[in-house]
């Protein structure tokens, strides 16, 4: 599985940005860089990641960091995988 494009695919659907981010690579800014990215967002789109991919995310596990790009989103969905 693809980590990147399943977490891409999340973000699409969770912010319903109607396939604009197929364009998104892992350096593509999240956090600040998307509008449909705000607080509430955020949640929504933990929460989806905890459905998708059977993790749990504690409040301690992210920051403002996790979430500046694909690449640093995956990353961190890739560690949750890899200590699940």
């Amino acid at each position: 599985m693809n980590i990147t494009q399943a977490v891409r695919r999340v973000i699409d659907e969770s912010l319903c940005l109607n396939g604009r981010s197929a364009s998104f690579t892992r350096d593509t800014p999240l956090l600040g860089a998307i509008p449909e990215l705000d607080s509430m967002a955020v949640v929504a789109l933990i929460t989806t990641l905890e459905d998708q991919f059977g993790l749990v995310v504690d409040d301690d596990d992210i920051d403002g960091a996790t979430f500046a790009t694909l690449g640093s989103l995956s990353d961190f969905v890739s560690r949750k995988l890899a200590v699940a």
